[in-house]
């Protein structure tokens, strides 16, 4: 009796909630599309002076993208390994993870996401914080190189998301892993 009154309190309680609508994000709509369309009118000013035209990314930002697609830059080194069950950083990833940070420091606008990741050895639970604490340690190694902790978002996805689906050493040793989103 106790657990259907509780059932339809909760039901009802959630009903409730779902048919309120806050009036203040009407105005923020109104706010941020009036900012958008101020910055529209400024770029088209701009762009009226010299007759050019640009769309989607500036030029600043597709040199930087650039640069994290040249195979011969630290930069194109876009996964960190790991030890099992460990979230130090080994030493051949020293060069990237100062590569990403002067890169981010360089690029204010660029936001990098670290994707945690552990082999399926361990419970659930335990692969997502260790996924977490080995994204939070490149993150912490590149805040300390002179890259903004702003820039820079950790993730994990523990086990949920291998890179290879053996059940063997090497498809561990992939799956052990940070992987660089911008």
């Amino acid at each position: 009796m106790l657990r259907k009154l509780f059932l339809i309190f909760f039901i009802g309680a959630l009903l409730s909630a779902c048919g309120s609508r806050p009036e203040k994000n009407e105005g923020a709509e109104v706010e941020e599309r009036t900012v958008g369309a101020d910055a529209d009118a400024d770029a088209k000013e701009r762009d009226a002076g010299d007759g050019a035209q640009s769309f989607g990314l500036q030029e600043d930002q597709s040199a930087a993208l650039r640069q994290l697609e040249d195979p011969q830059s630290p930069l194109s080194v876009r996964i960190i390994y790991f030890d099992y069950d460990s979230d130090a950083i080994l030493p051949q990833f020293n060069e990237a993870i100062r590569a990403h940070a002067e890169f981010l420091q360089a690029h204010p606008e660029m936001v990098a996401t670290l994707e945690g990741h552990a082999d399926e050895r361990g419970s659930r639970e335990y692969n997502l914080a260790l996924g977490e604490r080995r994204a939070l340690a490149v993150k912490q190694q590149l805040v300390l190189l002179g890259a903004s902790s702003g820039q820079i978002r950790a993730v994990s996805y523990g086990e949920e998301r291998p890179a290879a689906t053996g059940r063997d050493q090497e498809a561990w040793a992939l799956n052990r892993r940070v992987e660089f989103v911008y």
